[in-house]
């Protein structure tokens, strides 16, 4: 598989001046794979985002049967890609890249809002894609940087609204499926969080009460005894949103939380299974929680993760959703794998320890 380092960006965002080192992060880490795993790795990856290339609709979007073209699977395989070190103006992808990026900003709402029809929450697609918008930022063209700029920060500025409205205190800090919602669910929250830290990163200016509210929030969702987390406050754990809650406090800069390290030690016991509902979503949360936890938490995730995906993907490079995940189609399902399977290449900055 070829890797590509992104060029050093000036990143403009609004009065805000910054350089932005994209693409200054370790190279490959083959010691931090499984023993002897590095290369089966490498050619999965490099497998199913030749998968994701022919996947690609000629507008530049990725679809699945039940969705149409749309705006969160368009992200999440953008994202695979820069996952793998491949950007948007060089190397054997730049042409899907740029024009799947293109295809998204031709998206964005009057409102600022990103949307895909017929899902019963908006605010996963408009997550992800923020997301997206954030880590391809510092690897893209000065002269194209202005319009992700602008479209970045108008889609979290939706984000910040969202949280913003009235909501008791067992909800208050999250984010639900829509704008207007008044409780508040950790998966949901988990997108919406990583897209405000990952904008941050690249200079956008967010409150940090808003995101100590929101991690907040997330502590909440862990269970009593800190052993795992539940989808929202007052539920039972789950292996699925363990690793959310992980990743987001985490990223957050909550490293080795009681919280985590308690849903760290219940991954242990209760470790993420393929016949797991919503498994590839586990799959991306539970590698890369853990991965930012570090240690034996990481070391028996990632073996398991690792063994479980290789022995899953078909011959086409794909990999078939669970049941649960099947609106997503293999588009979802095969780029969730390989961000799981990329982390530890360390190419996308929010991901980065």
């Amino acid at each position: 598989m070829t890797l590509h380092r992104a060029r050093l960006r000036l990143i403009v965002l609004g009065s805000v001046c910054l350089p932005f080192l994209a693409a200054q992060v370790p190279l490959p880490n083959p010691g931090a794979m499984p023993r002897d795993r590095s290369a089966e790795v490498d050619a999965a990856v490099a497998r199913a985002l030749e998968f994701l290339a022919r996947a690609q609709n000629a507008d530049g979007s990725w679809s699945s049967q039940q969705l149409g073209s749309s705006t969160a699977l368009t992200s999440l395989s953008i994202m695979a890609f820069l996952a793998a070190g491949h950007v948007p103006d060089e190397g054997p992808y730049a042409t899907h890249l740029a024009n799947g990026i293109r295809w998204i900003l031709s998206q964005q709402q009057p409102s600022g809002m990103f949307l895909d029809r017929g899902t019963h929450g908006p605010m996963y697609s408009h997550g992800i894609t923020t997301l997206m918008l954030a880590e391809v930022l510092g690897m893209t063209p000065a002269f194209e940087a202005e319009r992700i700029r602008d479209a970045l920060s108008r889609a979290v500025n939706v984000i910040l609204l969202a949280q913003s409205v009235r909501k008791s205190r067992k909800h208050a800090g999250g984010w639900r499926y829509h704008r207007e919602s008044t409780d508040s669910d950790l998966s949901v929250t988990g997108w919406q969080l990583l897209a405000l830290r990952a904008a941050q990163n690249v200079g956008c200016d967010i409150p940090v009460e808003q995101i100590d509210a929101a991690v907040e929030y997330v502590k909440r969702c862990s269970t009593p005894g800190h052993n795992g987390f539940g989808y929202q406050p007052g539920d039972g754990p789950t292996p699925v949103r363990s690793g959310t809650g992980i990743l987001c406090l985490e990223i957050c800069g909550e490293h080795l939380a009681a919280e985590s390290v308690g849903a760290g030690d219940y991954l242990l016991q209760h470790p993420l299974s393929p016949h797991q509902n919503f498994y590839y979503y586990g799959v991306y949360y539970c590698g890369i929680g853990t991965f930012q936890l570090g240690g034996r938490y990481w070391e028996a995730t990632r073996e398991r993760i690792v063994s479980d995906l290789l022995s899953r993907q078909s011959p086409s490079g794909a990999w078939t959703p669970h049941p649960t995940e099947s609106m997503g189609g293999a588009i979802y399902s095969t780029s969730l794998a390989v961000l799981s399977l990329s982390v530890d290449y360390q190419y996308l900055p929010i991901y980065q320890r």
